[in-house]
């Protein structure tokens, strides 16, 4: 076990080996009555001990060593009484209450009670029980199940339980031994309508099955041994089902033992310490589990190998592959409910995408909710582009897609109304993008317009939604929108998962001499966007100045070109 995390004098370990292999050695001495008052040892449970315990399958004596005079028949106690016992996972060591309740059968109810009972009477053939003082309660044990229940939350002597500490009080945090269920029966119920408090009880559990075992050890006075008030406990171990096993109070150690210190008269004080007794593993038997286990993680590899396959897709030379996954998580700001968007990507020249891919949709209608100031519809609408770019021209820059989108509203009585346009250009870097995009709606003059779209719905709309931005049918030079009246309304909110794959990106050596081509420029994600606008910028005031210089008249070309005077002839 390796990896123990000490917290409130616990411990926790993880273990690949199997949990029957644990073995502890548990020491405990008495001590001279105390004088001053002395730390007290971790928090032990004072709750009804009952006597009922369990055997796990499989446990086997191990063995203890007690000196000859800590017997129970014993009249006068030496100073330094002393007990060790080697205890295993599970392993039942019966006390002397349980000894004095289950000898006589009249007392044994139900199938555990008459297995103790012929234990007992096999021990008592074999000469007695060997264990005085130490003993266990393992996890079927009726203690087991009532100490769980008993748990305290805080430190406090004078603690209430609070109404959520009562009512988890009855969730069991142990295995629950429950058959598989048929398929037939769970088609016919999936769903219980009516759960019984039982029902509750039995399926309101953790996951993850623990198993609980108590070291407890009886301090009593000689001749008063098998009284539960005086039965403290001296150990915890729980195991999951994961292999995390916790003790507590941990191990000792190097910290010293541990300090009982009883109520009454004497004040005795009782020390104990624990140890990991488990066997340790041969080099040999470590080194075949080694490669056994090399030999499984080897075969899982290539069996996930044989499901992924050898050959990684990867796009053609000269290609880059953009994919994302997008999704159209809210919209705000609007005039009316009942939301929906229609949206559509268009893909540029040089773009391509799979003949089976859809590159347009329509969510969901969707109310909305007040938060904050705003109306917001959540849509949460999901959607995944694949499309590919292929260079053809190295001096020409590349056109990203664009996402366009239209915001409408549905009432009642089927009227519809356009609540804003807008477009979004697919961001150049890889990641995860969170986009909130402003939208737009053309408007008429006057109110009659208003009045329409409020009464019978109907709204002015574009025939072209790439009219957002530069209509995809536009071939002239300048583009005039003189009388186009427009209103801005709410904005839409999307969270883009982009993800760009090249070969370009494999040839360090490319990217470490110069950026050759536009593929190899993608490389600079964080500069491209801006060193696009200031390129875009600079090509538009260049066709300017050439618009102008034509514009301008022919002679004082001419005159201007005369005026430069020519260099003298050698």
């Amino acid at each position: 076990m390796a990896g123990a995390a000490r917290c409130g004098g616990s411990a926790v370990y993880r273990s690949r080996d199997p949990v029957r292999n644990l073995r502890l050695r548990v020491r405990i001495q008495r001590v001279a009555p105390a004088g001053p008052v002395l730390p007290r040892a971790p928090p032990l449970a004072d709750t009804e001990r009952p006597g009922r315990a369990g055997r796990a399958a499989g446990a086997e004596a191990l063995p203890l060593r007690v000196t000859a005079s800590s017997r129970a028949g014993a009249q006068k106690p030496p100073e330094d009484e002393e007990e060790v016992a080697v205890v295993g996972w599970q392993e039942k060591l019966f006390s002397q209450f349980e000894v004095d309740l289950y000898r006589n059968g009249s007392a044994c109810q139900t199938p555990l009670d008459w297995q103790y009972h012929e234990e007992i009477q096999k021990l008592e053939k074999a000469g007695g029980r060997k264990n005085c003082r130490i003993f266990t309660y393992t996890d079927h044990d009726r203690f087991t199940n009532l100490e769980e229940l008993c748990q305290k939350v805080t430190d406090s002597d004078h603690e209430v339980p609070s109404y959520l500490v009562e009512r988890m009080a009855n969730v069991r945090r142990r295995r629950q031994d429950r058959r598989p269920v048929e398929a037939s029966s769970l088609k016919s119920k999936i769903i219980t309508w009516e759960p019984s408090e039982e029902f509750i009880k039995n399926n309101h559990v953790i996951n993850t099955p623990v198993q609980t075992m108590y070291i407890m050890g009886d301090l009593g006075p000689y001749g008063k041994l098998g009284h539960r008030e005086y039965e403290n406990v001296l150990c915890t171990i729980k195991v999951d089902g994961n292999g995390v096993i916790t003790v507590k109070p941990d191990f000792t150690g190097t910290k010293g033992p541990y300090r009982i210190e009883l109520d009454g008269e004497k004040r005795e004080v009782w020390e104990y310490t624990i140890e990991n007794a488990s066997a340790q593993v041969q080099p040999e038997e470590e080194e075949r589990e080694q490669r056994v286990f090399r030999d499984l993680y080897g075969r899982h590899k290539d069996y996930l190998s044989g499901l992924v396959g050898t050959d990684f897709e990867m796009p053609l030379p000269g290609t880059l592959r953009l994919f994302m996954n997008g999704e159209i998580v809210s919209a705000q700001g609007y005039e009316y409910d009942n939301l929906y968007v229609h949206f559509f990507l268009e893909l540029p020249n040089q773009w391509s995408s799979s003949p089976f891919q859809q590159l347009s949709g329509v969510t969901q209608i969707c109310a909305t909710k007040t938060v904050g100031w705003d109306n917001v519809a959540y849509f949460c609408y999901p959607f995944t582009v694949d499309m590919f770019y292929t260079q053809e021209d190295e001096d020409s820059l590349p056109q990203w897609p664009v996402l366009y989108f239209e915001v409408l509203s549905l009432d009642f009585w089927q009227r519809y109304r356009v609540e804003g346009y807008g477009s979004l250009v697919l961001p150049a870097s890889p990641g995860v993008h969170m986009l909130t995009i402003p939208t737009w709606r053309p408007v008429d003059l006057g109110t009659v317009a208003e009045m329409r779209r409020f009464f019978i719905g109907g709204s002015p709309e574009l025939e072209d939604l790439t009219y957002i931005r530069i209509p995809s049918t536009f071939k002239g030079k300048r583009l005039s929108r003189f009388g186009f009246r427009t209103e801005s309304t709410g904005s839409v909110t999307f969270r883009l998962c982009c993800l760009q794959q090249s070969k370009a990106f494999l040839e360090n050596s490319a990217l470490k001499q110069r950026m050759q081509s536009v593929l190899d420029r993608l490389g600079g994600f964080s500069q491209q966007s801006s060193v696009y606008s200031v390129l875009e910028a600079f090509q538009r005031a260049r066709r300017r100045m050439q618009e102008a210089r034509e514009s301008l008249p022919q002679d004082l070309i001419s005159t201007s070109a005369s005026a430069v005077p020519e260099p003298p002839e050698p």
